[in-house]
């Protein structure tokens, strides 16, 4: 893999708290990459280990496939940030703003100009060249920061967090936004944020990140339709779990036994006595025909349903007293609290997580 930024075995301290841990890591050049985290997780802290603004206590860093250092900082080379209160000067223009890093670099005014309204003109903007930030909205300020970041053409561009200020229309469209632009100039974007829907909707990668440790690497599909642990399971986005133990197995396939019931489901690593099934609400039914081979769960009752527009979130109860959620098509008719229906799922949409062996 060529990776434009790779990370080894790199911690970072403050006061004595550890906030990154033995982190090793590599991001492919042209990719899309996102840190996902909650907060306190280190992912801002590991940004702004890879922008230079920090120094790991121990480990290494290259950018591009150079070590950096203080000699070399990886912002003096091809990296460039947008940060997420947008850091625009607010006594220039949006126009001068977004010319300041080609002036730093000696670059005359005539060009500099030139250059600027063409990255304002990419973000839609060069109609707003000489309004100051105070006059811009939340939406123009990310846009200006943004083509400020992109006009010195740096390689990588790091971006913590920075639609988090913005409203919920507003946000989706500057996520559209920013993957086109990534994309049209294949450009390497390392983005920190704690928003799962941002993360899956806009990364070609991503990594899952808690208490300074990396959780799971890998595509968006993986890390949501296979989670390699229950925090990850459960961190990005929801998921009923089931207590289950390992019956027998083939290459292919594990026999678990859960709820009374027996069935095979996708084999997952190592032989482990105790398994956690994971599915995703979208894939447990609560109506409809199960089909032959579906996975039909003992009777359980109703407990409540939330509308949500598209969906109906519906609240069950297992005989066992495990707890499940369905979502439906809010087109159908949802389930009185207190009927008792019998929900089902196909064996392809649970996924085994083995659990992690006790403490002696």
């Amino acid at each position: 893999m060529d990776a434009a930024v790779s990370l080894r075995s790199v911690s970072k301290s403050f006061h004595g708290n550890p906030v990154v841990s033995d982190l090793s890591l590599d991001i492919p050049r042209g990719a899309f990459f996102s840190i996902l985290g909650a907060s306190g997780s280190g992912k801002s802290t590991t940004l702004r280990l890879i922008a230079g603004f920090e120094t790991p206590d121990s480990g290494a860093i290259s950018v591009c496939g150079q070590p950096i250092s203080t000699d070399h900082p990886p912002f003096a080379g091809p990296v460039n940030m947008v940060f997420q209160n947008y850091a625009l000067f607010p006594h220039l223009t949006a126009g001068e703003n977004v010319a300041f890093g080609l002036r730093m670099q000696g670059i005359n005014r005539a060009d500099r100009d030139r250059a600027a309204l063409a990255m304002l003109a990419l973000v839609r903007l060069d109609h707003l060249a000489s309004r100051l930030p105070s006059q811009l909205s939340g939406g123009q300020q990310q846009r200006v920061a943004l083509a400020r970041a992109l006009a010195t053409n740096p390689e990588i561009v790091l971006l913590d967090e920075p639609l988090g200020a913005l409203d919920l229309r507003l946000r989706r469209e500057m996520q559209h936004e920013l993957r086109d632009l990534q994309q049209s100039r294949n450009l390497t974007f390392i983005y920190v944020t704690h928003d799962q829907e941002e993360a899956l909707g806009m990364s070609s990668r991503l990594t899952i990140m808690d208490h300074g440790r990396i959780i799971q690497t890998g595509s968006p599909h993986d890390l949501y339709l296979r989670p390699a642990s229950r925090f990850a399971a459960a961190f990005l986005g929801d998921n009923n779990f089931l207590a289950g133990t390992l019956a027998g197995s083939d290459s292919d396939s594990w026999l678990v036994s859960a709820e009374g019931l027996g069935f095979r489901v996708p084999r997952g690593k190592g032989s482990p006595s105790s398994i956690t099934l994971a599915i995703r609400p979208e894939h447990l039914h609560a109506s409809g025909s199960p089909g032959l081979s579906a996975i039909v769960f003992p009777p359980a009752r109703v407990t409540s349903t939330v509308f949500s527009g598209a969906s109906t979130r519906v609240s069950l109860v297992l005989p066992s007293g495990t707890s499940l959620t369905a979502l439906i098509d809010s087109t159908r008719p949802a389930p009185e609290p207190g009927t008792i229906i019998a929900p089902w799922c196909r064996p392809e949409s649970v996924w085994p997580i083995p659990d992690p062996p006790s403490n002696p």
